[in-house]
């Protein structure tokens, strides 16, 4: 086979028309909106629209009971604040993820530990997980990164073992399912997201799945998302028993929720085709290593992250980005810049201003090579923005770029 030239070397690029695009919203969220203004109020309590949004989603899941939120950062947190986490307890979670999911553990003045992950499926080692257990863990928060399922089963024997509540930050993972279950129904307690950067959007907001299938609970986690005042009942109860935040979805978000919800398993489905199809088309290049899916799961591709066996390449991991830029397909040398525990936060241990509290109830520090395989993952990760509206041509001239690339780079 003739090596094709580079794009960047002056060759002619793999892709050259416009990926397929689409609009997310349209009439059915404008109508919902509508019948939402209409009812004279955009309160939860008093209105259809959060409701309805939530009775929809846990007909989707399979489940009885959720609770709505202003994020899916509060959504952690309402979990959190549930699960009974407080002053001086330790949570295990992943190092790899964004802010929000470690935000509510700090809120609950309780302390991030972080374990290591797997290095094909970038989600938490379980040896790493148990190896991190001490007197003071209270819970574990699972993060099902970019659509990809966590290792439940030995995640749930380790909690079982240990006494421990286990929270699923489903943000990225709508209607993936592990072992034939949807992930955020396996746990305690499952949160997503509903902000502008995920599967579906309702500009802002989030979910808690309450997965006991307890009233009790169920009231408790409803309870701390609106400031543990207790709704449920037919008279409101404002005597509140303990601290908890405001996290109330207005009826707006509920209503573009509804017409969102109806997209979802069209927009799952199309990723997660999309995902095995890139992986199918670019599985053993030189140089490339593709995500792993545990057996009996599926991943329904919040975006697609490969790694680059650098060792393999005559170039390095961004000139391989840079490559693959010039023939058309964007993409990013790496996902986030480092390790949370990485971020002036923990270097600094300073939650609040002129605090180190409560990370000063521990002797816990947060140094590079506290997780190896976490950090190895970010030097080595190239991820690429997958979208329900692209094309069947769009994914194979991804699958071509990457193939072009890799040939080019990898060693004789």
């Amino acid at each position: 086979m003739v090596e094709q030239q580079l794009a960047i070397h002056g060759g002619p690029p793999v892709k050259t028309e416009p990926f397929g695009t689409g609009k997310r919203f349209g009439l059915e969220e404008a109508k919902e909106l509508l019948e939402a203004l209409e009812q004279d109020t955009l309160f939860y309590h008093a209105g259809r629209k959060v409701k309805q949004f939530l009775n929809d989603f846990n007909a989707l899941y399979g489940i009885p009971y959720s609770v709505a939120t202003s994020s899916g950062t509060a959504a952690i947190h309402v979990a959190l604040g549930a699960a009974g986490v407080s002053v001086g307890d330790e949570v295990i979670t992943s190092p790899i993820t964004d802010q929000g999911t470690v935000i509510g553990i700090l809120y609950q003045n309780a302390i991030p530990v972080f374990a290591d992950l797997d290095p094909h499926t970038y989600c938490l080692d379980p040896r790493s997980v148990e190896s991190r257990i001490t007197p003071r863990t209270k819970a574990i928060v699972v993060v099902h990164l970019a659509g990809n399922p966590t290792d439940m089963d030995p995640i749930m024997a380790i909690a079982e073992r240990h006494g421990l509540k286990v929270i699923e930050d489903c943000a990225q993972s709508y209607l993936a399912k592990y072992k034939g279950r949807y992930v955020g129904t396996i746990g305690h307690y499952g949160c997503f997201s509903t902000n502008d950067f995920k599967h579906i959007s309702t500009g802002d907001g989030g979910i808690v799945t309450v997965n006991s299938g307890n009233a009790s609970d169920y009231e408790t986690v409803h309870a701390f998302a609106d400031k543990n005042y207790r709704r449920l009942g037919s008279a409101v109860s404002r005597d509140i028993d303990g601290l908890a935040p405001n996290y109330r979805m207005t009826e707006l978000q509920g209503a573009v929720g509804i017409a969102q919800l109806k997209k979802l398993p069209w927009i799952c489905a199309t990723r997660q085709r999309h995902g095995e199809r890139i992986t199918s088309g670019i599985r053993g290049l030189p140089g490339i290593a593709v995500p792993l899916v545990t057996e009996g799961a599926t991943n329904t591709c919040w975006f697609y992250m490969l790694r680059l066996q650098v060792e393999a390449l005559t170039c390095t991991r961004e000139a391989f980005s840079q490559a693959l830029l010039a023939e058309g397909i964007p993409n990013g040398a790496g996902y986030i810049r480092h390790a949370v525990y990485m971020s002036p936060l923990f270097q600094e241990r300073s939650a609040y201003a002129g605090s180190h509290f409560p990370f000063e109830l521990t002797d816990i520090a947060y140094g590079a090579g506290l997780c190896p395989v976490a950090e190895d993952i970010l030097r080595t990760a190239v991820t690429l923005p997958i979208k329900e509206f692209y094309t069947d041509t769009d994914i194979d001239e991804i699958v071509a770029a990457i193939r072009k690339v890799s040939l080019h780079f990898g060693k004789k």
